[in-house]
């Protein structure tokens, strides 16, 4: 568990650049890697919030954005929910297809809210082939990809978690890696306490594997759920995120097989924060899907859900804002 804020995160060096293209794809490499840079050891916290704590009753939306190619149209798009607090995944900040833009900081200011953010990936590279037609540059400035958390009222405090640390996407031995673009970090999420008039509530934004089986998600949500319980302990939680279930899990590939619902609810948690329903669909990145699923889900410890919905990622005007819709729900603390 991270706890180190900075209001700015360190770039990458040539020197730091040059050790990671140069690095062994082992699992010690990676580690070495990780270590040694700045900005994958750090929450950033930035923005301003409106409030300064929660009403007992407060709303939360958990959306993976798919880069975030449209973060004011975005957090527009959010309105018609009014969240309280956002849970994001898969947010660019300073990448080339996302026009170098911090995407999340921009949706911050949009929506009027705090964030914290941190980093899942360091990219070396500029993404598939979809993604490089939005790039504006041939390099990345920055090429952090990660979760964040935009609250509406301050942080009492904050904390990166890494859900690996081995180089999944790194390792040449993974069956993920990918030899053309080498990235450093893993599965991570951000948690983050902030005050209501009930008192404290913990927030986590996560995003599980994709191209991992059952098995290792439910080892990254029991470390997820083990490092929860330190950093906020005994307080009421709220989950949100991409958790990626059924992927790889053929040939249904069904959400209905995944083993990390059970350990939540056999530690006290809720899945009826979540509406029914599938929760990808096409997209400008990923035009062509191969299947509909449901990947996205808010969980809930010592809270009650008074109101679940889903909002559907097209815009008014049709534009596809991610491949994944927005999740919410409306939420009071449990008597």
């Amino acid at each position: 568990m991270i706890t180190q804020t900075l209001a700015t995160l360190p770039a990458v060096s040539p020197n730091q650049r040059a050790a990671i293209l140069s690095a062994d794809r082992t699992a010690q490499s990676h580690r070495h890697l990780l270590d040694d840079l700045p900005a994958l050891n750090a929450v950033q916290v930035g923005g301003t919030p409106k409030a300064d704590q929660l009403p007992s009753q407060f709303t939360v939306a958990a959306w993976n954005v798919e880069r975030c190619l449209f973060p004011e149209e975005t957090a527009a798009h959010l309105q018609s929910v009014s969240p309280d607090v956002v849970l994001l995944s898969e947010v660019d900040h300073g990448m080339a297809r996302t026009a170098q833009r911090h995407t999340t900081e921009a949706m911050a200011s949009a929506l009027g809210m705090t964030y914290a953010f941190g980093v899942e990936f360091h990219e070396l590279g500029l993404g598939g082939a979809t993604e490089r037609s939005y790039c504006t540059d041939a390099t990345n400035s920055l090429g952090w990809h990660g979760n964040a958390i935009l609250s509406s009222v301050p942080f009492e405090r904050t904390a990166l978690i890494r859900l690996d640390d081995h180089g999944h996407w790194f390792c040449t031995d993974s069956g993920a890696a990918d030899p053309e673009q080498p990235r450093i970090g893993g599965r991570m999420a951000i948690a983050a306490v902030v005050p209501t008039d009930r008192g404290l509530v913990c927030l986590v934004s996560t995003h599980l594997e994709s191209n991992a089986d059952a098995a290792h998600r439910f080892g990254q949500f029991q470390k997820l759920l083990q490092t929860i319980d330190e950093f906020a302990p005994g307080l009421p939680v709220l989950i949100g995120g991409d958790l990626n279930t059924g992927n790889h899990i053929p040939p249904a590939f069904d959400w209905r097989d995944e083993t990390l619902f059970g350990l939540a609810e056999s530690q006290g948690y809720d899945w009826g924060f979540t509406a029914p329903g599938f929760t990808t669909r096409p997209s400008l990145i990923t035009p062509h899907p191969e299947r509909q699923m449901k990947l996205d889900w808010l969980a809930g410890r010592k809270l009650t859900p008074l109101e679940t919905g889903i909002v559907t990622s097209i815009s008014k005007d049709g534009k596809p804002l991610s491949d994944h819709d927005c999740v919410w729900s409306r939420i009071t603390f449990k008597d």
